[in-house]
């Protein structure tokens, strides 16, 4: 969603709300930016990681004739007790913009510049300047896949087994009809069926058929697996370099637990700000702040690494608009003598793109 203000005769004053002061705090807490007397407030983005962890359910269910397994299909190790384990599928990282509290600035009004086109966020977070503006892309929501329709083996079990006296003889006759069905599906397969399928697509059905009523009639013994997997995403905005935050924990049984949960191996992240900025110049900072124009972000770069104790499970780099400078954009590139168009990132509020066309 965005917000597109259309400001007849503008002037741009860098107007910066600082944090420290009440005024600062309304802005920032009370106040949704848009136009007011004073003229449009803005904010710029600082950057933040968005991390998607996905995570593989495995829900193991006995089958009814699990005692008999060994005894009459010679499978070995089929376990009799149901069971759920949980591990981590994948740990991506990508970063979205947010708007940084400490960056707030007016645009105010002057009759001196030509109208100009404010695009902003929903957030406040400027986007562009007689342009349409450019969005964040966002990912995908995660889509699991679609679940097989259950089969319940008992469909597939002839009248004789049904009316067997006992589960030792249920597991008999059941064992008897699984190798007929798969000495049926090896004759077929061989051309040696007293009935052969007439064509390529009767054979694929009738062989379908077959492997089915075989699966659904083995997991009697054998037993049932499901997995289901799921995504969790957790959303870390540093202002500052972090060195082993906890992230959260993983357990194999439980799945993706609170960070302060034990029953799980903990996971951590580190940021680090790869940028080296250049000396602040206080003269030339106290001109910037009594100066006309527009304020973006030079953005700097952070390193994100989540990890174990043992193996590192991702690790990306990013620009980052808190770990920059502002610098000031000359209020003259909107005056009346330019058509100025101005596209910001809105990730780490950099200039994109910056359009001054100047009237013939």
């Amino acid at each position: 969603m965005k917000r597109t203000l259309t400001i007849a005769t503008l002037a741009l004053f860098a107007l910066h709300f600082s944090p420290l002061t009440s005024v600062a705090q309304t802005q920032t807490e009370q106040y949704m930016p848009g136009v007011t007397t004073e003229g449009a407030i803005y904010a710029l983005p600082k950057t933040a990681v968005r991390i998607a962890v996905q995570v593989e359910k495995t829900t193991y269910t006995p089958g009814d004739l699990a005692p008999y397994a060994e005894r009459f299909l010679r499978l070995t190790g089929v376990s009799q007790e149901p069971s759920t384990s949980y591990r981590i599928i994948s740990v991506r990282q990508s970063a979205i913009g947010v708007s940084d509290s400490t960056k707030y600035y007016a645009i105010r009004f002057n009759n001196k510049t030509a109208a100009i086109n404010v695009a902003k966020a929903d957030d406040g977070v400027l986007l562009a300047l007689n342009a349409e503006p450019r969005y964040q892309s966002v990912p995908d929501a995660f889509k699991p896949w679609p679940k097989p329709a259950a089969v319940n083996p008992r469909n597939y079990m002839n009248e004789e087994i049904l009316a067997a006296g006992s589960t030792a003889k249920m597991a008999q006759l059941t064992a008897q009809e699984i190798y007929d069905i798969r000495n049926s599906r090896s004759e077929l397969v061989k051309g040696q069926a007293d009935f052969m399928p007439q064509d390529g697509e009767q054979m694929k059905l009738m062989l379908s058929q077959l492997d089915q009523q075989d699966r659904a009639l083995t997991s009697l013994f054998a037993g049932t697996t499901v997995s289901d997997t799921t995504e969790t995403v957790l959303t870390i905005i540093a202002d500052s370099a972090l060195h082993r935050k906890p992230l959260f924990r993983f357990s194999k049984h439980f799945g993706l637990v609170e960070a302060d949960d034990l029953s799980g191996t903990p996971y951590y992240i580190s940021i680090e700000n790869l940028t080296k900025l250049p000396p602040v110049d206080e003269k030339d900072a106290k001109k910037k702040k009594a100066a006309y124009g527009l304020y973006y972000n030079v953005a700097g770069r952070m390193r994100s690494t989540i990890y174990d104790a043992n193996k590192i499970a991702d690790e990306a780099e990013f620009p980052a608009g808190q770990f920059g400078y502002v610098e000031l954009l000359s209020a003259e590139l909107f005056n009346k003598h330019f058509g100025t168009r101005l596209w910001l990132n809105p990730i780490s509020g950099d200039i994109d793109k910056l359009e001054a066309e100047q009237p013939k």
